[in-house]
């Protein structure tokens, strides 16, 4: 596989949070390889080129999970994160892959794999994936699995309770891929803002900022039409 030149701007744009998940791949190739260094650089091309020639969708483990492993250490934790969704792109893992990398891995290598749904799995197949981590308390896997892949299949309870969990946990809502038009004229949701809001206030605790931003968002403001294949706040797909 050739791999294209790297571009010297913004070495770290698109390599954090869910900007991984929403960032092509391609996209996410330049801004990683001008951030590394030279032996890095070589490695991750090499272990590109690998997964890209043995994707190894079943059977043992093949090499390039292996690599997973390895990503901070030869590349950084900077860039490590960024790394694992280019290697399980390059392998085109298929739901059966990233499920075994999911449930094997460690808390970083889970966090890879929801990036990486957006980018491999068009439809919902991986959305027990994205259940289980909205399940955990980690915020960092919290703040993976309500990426652009949970926007365009969680359905909407799920989703209405996965944006609770992280005003629950703290995960900032700009972590929620397209929160604008998932919110909007959900009145269920608001429901709900304002019965948690209710409870903190009679507790005597602070009701999270962006709980109020949500809120707002709830309302009858217009918005421009939903992507294709975006579910609304009914759980219906446009």
């Amino acid at each position: 596989m050739t791999h294209a030149h790297a571009h010297p701007a913004s070495p770290a744009a698109g390599t954090q949070g869910t900007l991984l998940a929403r960032t092509p791949p391609s996209d996410l190739y330049h801004h990683v390889v001008a951030g590394l260094g030279e032996a890095a650089r070589a490695w991750l091309d090499r272990t590109l080129d690998e997964a890209a020639a043995q994707p190894g969708a079943h059977g043992p483990v093949t090499a390039w999970e292996l690599r997973l492993a390895e990503a901070g250490r030869r590349c950084g934790p900077e860039y490590a994160d960024a790394v694992r969704v280019l290697i399980l792109h390059a392998a085109r893992a298929d739901p059966d892959a990233l499920t075994r990398v999911y449930l094997q891995g460690t808390a970083a290598e889970r966090r890879a794999v929801l990036y990486a749904l957006s980018h491999l799995v068009p439809g919902p197949q991986a959305l027990p994936l994205v259940e289980d981590a909205l399940r955990t308390n980690d915020t960092r896997l919290l703040a993976a699995a309500v990426g652009p892949y949970a926007a365009r299949h969680l359905a909407a309870h799920a989703w209405r309770h996965a944006v609770l969990k992280c005003l629950f946990t703290g995960v900032p809502v700009d972590e929620v891929a397209d929160l604008d038009r998932r919110a909007h004229g959900d009145t269920e949701l608001a429901r709900m803002l304002g019965d948690y809001a209710d409870e903190r206030t009679a507790a005597g605790r602070p009701v999270p900022t962006d709980l109020h931003r949500v809120l707002t968002l709830t309302g009858p403001t217009p918005t421009p039409p939903a992507a294709p294949g975006t579910r609304g706040p009914d759980g219906k797909e446009s």
